[in-house]
């Protein structure tokens, strides 16, 4: 496993929703650095990933409200305890929980254990909105999966949050989770 400025260079045994990412932030100019590693499921799989990008590593959740008509990916700090009623009561939506696998792959190209702000870039009728605590935007660079969680990407999280979430036409809200005391 190594740290590698910018796209791989044989991309043919790389699935198509990888390589329109490398795609994409190559064709806006971003920088960026990969590690491809087995893969990832969890956050403790990503821990040696997590050392190597020295980013802010987010969760990545795909959420929805009860009746399936709005979807969200939240991203959130590793290390952060996801709250649903902190979260809910700060987007005006009660009982959100976690969105069925095919609406991932339906609106985002993604399976589940690969969620990631990346996969915004398949939304094309914004059928999800991104939700992003507070403390990501903090970090200088932020690492996230290139739509597949065999790779891990560092980006300068100013670049995402403008130039890419601008060219994919998305917006987001800051939430602040992890304030609610622990009972």
């Amino acid at each position: 496993m190594k740290l590698v400025k910018g796209r791989p260079l044989d991309t043919e045994r790389r699935l198509k929703k990888e390589v329109r990412v490398y795609d994409l932030l190559d064709e806006l100019g971003m920088e960026y650095w990969r590690i491809d590693h087995e893969a990832a499921q969890t956050m403790e799989d990503c821990e040696d990933v997590d050392r190597m990008l020295d980013a802010v590593i987010c969760k990545n959740l795909f959420l929805c409200n009860r009746q399936k008509t709005k979807f969200y990916l939240l991203m959130i700090p590793g290390e952060k305890t996801f709250k649903t009623k902190e979260l809910s009561a700060q987007i005006q939506s009660a009982r959100l929980s976690f969105a069925p696998e095919e609406y991932m792959e339906k609106f985002l190209d993604i399976t589940p254990g690969s969620v990631s702000i990346m996969g915004l870039m398949n939304d094309t009728e914004n059928q999800v909105q991104l939700l992003v605590d507070a403390d990501v935007l903090e970090g200088e660079y932020l690492g996230c999966h290139p739509c597949i969680n065999t790779s891990s990407l560092k980006l300068r999280t100013r670049d995402v949050f403008t130039t890419y979430l601008n060219a994919v036409h998305h917006d987001y809200i800051v939430v602040h989770l992890g304030t609610e005391q622990e009972k």
